[in-house]
């Protein structure tokens, strides 16, 4: 594959040079639009990820980057979460924006953010999204034994259109920007990627990343059957660090969901608490585990300055030399922050205003972030690896 050289291959004035700038990108349904605002931002200040990976809405948005010619990213990223929502409750009808006055003020009065969402989850539920997926008539629990038809709620054709319309393929399969999108085989329950460095990629491997059961129906590719790769892990982190472990790394990680949060006090606090630690992930656990690596690869690294040179050079410990390479990584990983207003049904309001809400928050999120002292800045041979957690309420750095 050819590498395009991004906006960090070279050092320039604050900016350290980094081999791969990696975007990963979780699932997470109607709140993918945060990781679109956070990508606006990123282009604004000439940061091209040169590598991509996403699970879910994550992949989705990660083909229409790496498929869209550079100057056309954001425009073709607004013009595909501007045509699978819609506007919700009174907004959706001509008078509406006359009787939503009356309520004005009141939190959860018709016309206010929270009831909006409310019906913009059953529009959803019921009628489901444009250009995205519509309701099985007659349901599934009617009909035995016709496939996607018996095992899904709904039918996810209407997707393969859309992403044909946002995504210029032979663009996202011509190397200039690696991509990556996380499934799990539904037969073997093993979890996978398909990659555009060896694997030509159509609407059936972004559309299978994001096949959320029993929703939406298991896509069949060359003789086996995948599902979402978050029914196995929603953060497709570890592809990026350790399938090339030499190359000195600047990761963006932008999670749509969570780990920590407040005690619930009512059960659809509980569902929602349940679903924020579910597909938050393995995140810590990733980054962990790579950090420990590091550490040892650091370690023989040290230990072999120690031998003779004749000895170090031995051709015997080529593979220990190798090894003990020790890369440059530095993890920011932006984390979306739930409004007091949302719901267990957030991943699937599709609302217009929610949308551009959660679209704003991600830009001024990234705009924010990148204006921290030495956020960009390349770890020291010492430390080797740094994270940022970054809330909006605050900046975790370790």
């Amino acid at each position: 594959m050819t590498t395009r050289r991004n906006a960090l291959a070279e050092d320039t004035g604050d900016t350290p040079a980094y081999d791969t700038v990696a975007l990963v990108l979780q699932g997470g349904g109607a709140l993918g639009s945060y990781q679109a605002g956070v990508y606006q931002g990123l282009h604004e200040a000439g940061i091209r990820p040169n590598w991509i990976s996403g699970i879910s809405i994550g992949s989705i948005n990660a083909a229409i980057i790496a498929g869209s010619p550079e100057d056309e990213r954001v425009d073709r990223l607004r013009g595909f979460w501007e045509s699978i929502c819609r506007p919700a409750g009174f907004a959706s009808v001509p008078w509406g924006e006359s009787l939503a006055g009356l309520f004005e003020g009141i939190p959860y009065g018709f016309g206010s953010p929270a009831m909006n969402g409310q019906l913009s989850a059953m529009q959803a539920l019921f009628a489901g999204q444009p250009g995205f997926f519509k309701p099985r008539v007659p349901p599934p629990y009617m009909v035995h034994g016709h496939g996607a038809a018996s095992t899904s709620f709904y039918d996810t054709t209407p997707l393969a259109a859309t992403l044909r319309k946002f995504v210029d393929f032979d663009l996202l399969n011509s190397g200039a920007v690696r991509a990556s999108f996380g499934v799990v085989n539904v037969r073997t329950g093993n979890f996978a990627y398909f990659d555009s460095l060896h694997d030509t990629l159509g609407p059936e491997h972004i559309m299978a990343s994001g096949a959320l059961p029993p929703g939406f129906p298991s896509v069949e590719i060359d003789g086996e059957h995948y599902w979402d790769g978050g029914v196995v892990s929603n953060t497709p982190l570890a592809q990026v660090l350790t399938t090339d472990t030499m190359r000195d790394t600047l990761a963006f990680q932008v999670d749509l969901w969570p780990a920590r949060g407040g005690l619930p006090t009512s059960l659809e606090e509980v569902a929602e608490r349940q679903k924020d630690i579910q597909y938050s992930s393995r995140t810590r656990l990733v980054t962990d585990q790579l950090r420990r690596v590091l550490k040892l690869r650091h370690g023989l690294q040290r230990l072999l300055q120690r031998l003779p040179e004749a000895e170090r050079n031995a051709p015997d410990l080529a593979d220990i030399r190798k090894l003990s390479h020790t890369p440059a990584t530095n993890i920011i990983n932006l984390i979306y922050e739930s409004k007091h207003l949302e719901r267990y049904s957030k991943d699937y309001e599709f609302g217009t205003e929610a949308m551009r809400e959660h679209w704003e928050s991600g830009l001024a999120d990234i705009r924010h972030t990148l204006q921290k002292p030495g956020i960009l800045a390349r770890p020291t041979q010492d430390s080797c690896f740094v994270t940022h957690d970054i809330h909006r309420n605050g900046s975790k750095h370790s």
